[in-house]
């Protein structure tokens, strides 16, 4: 895969939100003026793995910067579940857990300390949105869970299938 920019989100909330991916450097940064500098790196020397726009879900192998703070990011595995599909974030430096885990085929909710922040949709052709959930929730998006919700969606895609597609997809692999 080559290193290209995302066409830039058109937030409604946090104006154009700059994604730019450079698969084989292993490296996503989002950046805009409404939200703050993001990173994931991943090491070099990492196998590739073709269908993670980052390269990998070894959380080993991977660092998350926002803002120049450094944050533990936690990708799970992805096998059978929707829920394996999951990324974690914990931001120590704010006090909050953000979650990042897929609800339909091609979406995947954002999280905040288990309250729901909005819907993110990176459709693969390098394209990323957010539906952001209105005020009547209680929560107050900032521009650091929108920074985490997009650097999130971008590195890893958003959306799985259901449980029993999977499972039926691995079983006939395991088909002679």
């Amino acid at each position: 895969m080559e290193a290209f920019t995302y066409e830039p989100a058109a937030d409604r909330r946090f104006g154009a939100v700059h994604i730019a991916l450079d698969h084989e450097d292993g490296t996503l940064t989002v950046s805009g003026d409404g939200v703050p500098r993001t990173e994931i790196r991943r090491i070099a020397g990492t196998p590739l793995e073709s269908h993670v726009p980052i390269g990998t879900r070894d959380q080993r192998r991977l660092t998350l910067s926002v803002g120049g703070a450094d944050e533990a990011l936690r990708p799970a595995k992805g096998f059978l579940t929707r829920r394996s599909y999951r990324v974690e974030v914990e931001s120590t430096a704010r006090g909050h857990g953000y979650l990042l885990v897929p609800d339909s085929l091609g979406t995947s909710r954002l999280l905040r300390d288990g309250r729901l922040l909005g819907v993110f949709t990176s459709t693969g052709d390098g394209t990323v949105s957010a539906e952001w959930e209105g005020p009547d929730n209680g929560e107050r998006v900032e521009p650091h869970d929108a920074a985490v919700g997009y650097a999130l969606a971008a590195a890893f895609g958003t959306g799985a299938e259901p449980m029993w597609k999977l499972t039926l997809n691995v079983l006939l692999e395991l088909w002679p």
